[in-house]
This record gives structure tokens, sequence and C-alpha cells, in this order.
């Protein structure tokens, strides 16, 4: 859904998407979900949890994705970053209580937010066309097949029961819309083209292909707790 992705600047660069009739019609169906789904559940959990508890539950997700920069910046050749994000983890998952507190950024540990796209992009795969994914929101094709080897990358993927499983994945989802609730006012002109610019320079900036590229971590907002 739109709100996954908090909307920066639109890029002024060409843009590939050859799919745009069948990328609006499901950029509608997942407007019209968050509409009356997930952005009234994420209010109603706003306002019961407190923002630092949010901050806290968004600090534990964020711990799984340095554990995933880890492992791609060192499919990278990111040696050093690899370091950096390995040493988070094991720093945040014992003095922060699982995560809960970001201790290592209060100690100037260096946070390396990467992905699986990330990852093919340094290998040199090309981005591909832009996608609209059912509720999972914008992608390209490189970036799609990385959040699906970043899905199963997460240590979250192995836990037992499923239940708790996907209690933690609706969880994740829940506490990511809620913190981007202020954004929904960012939203201007035509949502499609504004939401396909955005995310695209987003996905640039963590390529740094050219002046700008594509390929930005479907997991981006979860590296930010600013809106919480």
């Amino acid at each position: 859904m739109y709100a996954l992705w908090l909307p920066q600047t639109p890029a002024s660069a060409a843009t590939d998407d050859p799919l745009e009739p069948i990328n609006r019609a499901i950029f509608g169906f997942n407007n019209t979900a968050d509409k009356y789904v997930l952005r009234p559940v994420a209010k109603g959990y706003a306002a019961i949890l407190p923002t630092p508890l949010r901050i806290g539950v968004t600090n534990f997700y964020g711990n799984f994705l340095d554990l995933n920069g880890a492992l791609n910046a060192l499919l990278q050749g990111e040696l050093e970053q690899s370091f950096n994000n390995a040493q988070r983890v094991v720093v945040n998952s014992s003095l922060g209580f699982l995560g809960f507190f970001d201790v290592a950024s209060d100690m100037g540990i260096p946070q390396y937010p990467t992905d699986f796209g990330h990852t093919l992009s340094t290998w040199g795969v090309s981005s591909g066309a832009y996608i609209m994914l059912p509720i999972l929101g914008p992608r390209t094709m490189r970036s799609g097949v990385g959040s699906l080897v970043d899905g199963y990358a997460t240590p979250l993927t192995y836990i037992d029961p499923w239940e708790r499983q996907w209690g933690l994945r609706g969880l994740e989802i829940i506490n990511l819309r809620a913190g981007l609730l202020s954004a929904d006012s960012l939203m201007s002109g035509d949502q499609y083209i504004f939401v396909r610019d955005a995310y695209l320079q987003r996905r640039n900036a963590l390529t740094n292909e050219g002046e700008s590229t594509d390929s930005f971590s479907e997991f981006d907002d979860d590296w930010e707790a600013d809106d919480l």
C-alpha cells in the first residue's frame, strides 16, 4: 500500500513503467485496502501504544534488518559494513533487550541499510520494470526478487508455530503504517505517479547507479523511526 513507503520529492528521471495500466489498477486496490483496513487499525494502534513503545517495536524489527544488512554487505564485498551491522545485532540483541533499545547507535556503531535488491545491483543486474504488487506495494523487477530472497533470510520466517510468525509479521506492518500516518498529507497530484517516482528515487539513492537509480530497500522505512 502506498503508505508503507514514505514519499519523498518525486524524481524527474525517465521511468520504466510499461505495466502502468495494470500497476494503476493494483494501486487502486491497495489504496482501498489501506483506507478501510490498514489505516484504521494503525490509527487505533497508535492511539493505544505510546510513542516510546512503538519506537521500541520499530527497533526490534530493525534488529532483523541489521542482520540482513550484514549478510548482504558481505555479499557485496563490503566487509567493514558487514562487520558494523553484525556488531549492531550483537549489541542490540544483548544490551538492547532483543533490539528494543538501539544501544548500538548510542555507542556510535554505524548502520548500513541495504537489501538483496541492492546486492543484485552491485552484481550488475539491471533494475527492470517498475511493478506494483498487491498489498506489498511498489517494487522493480530487481527489488522484487530481492524482497523474496530477503524474506527467506529473515529469522522471522523460521519462527514456530506459524501463528506466532504471522502475528509478528502483522505487528510489523501495523507498526510501520502507524509510523507513517503523518506522511499521508504529503500525497499530492496524481498519487500513483507520486508514489512511483518517490519509490524509484529512493531506490536510486540506495544503489547510487549513475546520478540515481532503482533498488531501494523494501524495509527502508523500518530503518527510520522519525515518524513515530
